[in-house]
């Protein structure tokens, strides 16, 4: 688990209930004062999400989260790029065909579809459309489920103030006793506060999260299509690995470089 996205809320969350602390307030009481506006906030919210996307946006929602929160596993670049960097050696000496066995040892989906691309003897202009059909196809599916936490963020607020007129409204037709003003009002902006709340401290932070994993995914992914398609127009691996680090943060390049001029 990367456990960097749960520590990062956290410590938002500490952060302003130990300010309210600070300031004399007692956050624990302010925030969970009034089931119902945190009823309305979140049960509206998610309710008004899934109706601005589909049916599988909203039931996929829970996996995404879990993706974002779990931190799904990544595609090593580097070792991914010493993969590849051997197969284009193996690919000079001994020809394309004799990747076929090779084709059982890569876990990666669209590694491995490529490559076999690849040793059949797929054309490779044929192969860069068809991979990157594949790509945008998962792009697709990546901004599907970044959507629904996206549009949740923005629906979140919105809820709030909602919930704050409804509070205002009942407060201004109860005007009888002034002394019931303060308390009234107080529980009718407890709605924006969880509003604003779940949005920037929960549903935006996620849809960053997510936006970014996919970016990493989609890179990854291209990388790979540009070693296949190197492999297959005969590239020397020293050309193939040098073509590839640009894929790498220049601290990781050397590290990679240097270790395939020692297997060369």
């Amino acid at each position: 688990m990367d456990p960097i996205t749960i520590a990062g809320i956290l410590i938002a969350m500490v952060c302003m209930f130990v300010a309210a602390l600070m300031a004399g307030m007692d956050p624990i009481g302010i925030f969970f004062g009034d089931p119902g506006s945190i009823l309305l906030v979140i049960g509206g919210t998610i309710g008004t999400s899934a109706a601005s996307g589909t049916m599988k946006q909203a039931l996929n929602a829970p996996k995404v989260l879990i993706k974002a929160i779990t931190g799904a596993k990544g595609m090593d670049l580097a070792a991914a790029i010493q993969q590849l960097v051997s197969f284009a050696d193996t690919a000079r000496r001994e020809g394309l065909l004799a990747l076929e066995g090779e084709l059982e040892k890569i876990e990666d989906p669209f590694f491995k579809r490529g490559l076999e691309l690849a040793v059949d003897g797929t054309d490779p202009g044929d192969l860069r459309e068809m991979l990157e059909l594949d790509l945008d196809r998962m792009a697709t599916r990546h901004r599907d489920g970044v959507g629904f936490f996206v549009t949740a963020g923005g629906m979140a607020p919105a809820m709030g103030m909602i919930g704050t007129v409804i509070g205002l409204v009942d407060m201004l037709g109860n005007l009888d006793d002034p002394s019931t003003l303060g308390p009234a009002m107080a529980v009718a902006f407890l709605t924006t506060l969880w509003g604003a709340f779940i949005a920037n401290y929960f549903f935006l932070p996620i849809a960053a999260r997510l936006k970014k994993l996919s970016a990493e995914e989609v890179a990854g992914r291209e990388m790979v299509l540009e070693g296949i398609l190197a492999i297959q127009a005969g590239s020397n691996p020293r050309a193939v690995a040098g073509r590839l680090v640009s894929f790498l943060p220049p601290a990781a390049r050397d590290e990679v470089l240097g270790g395939d001029k020692k297997s060369a």
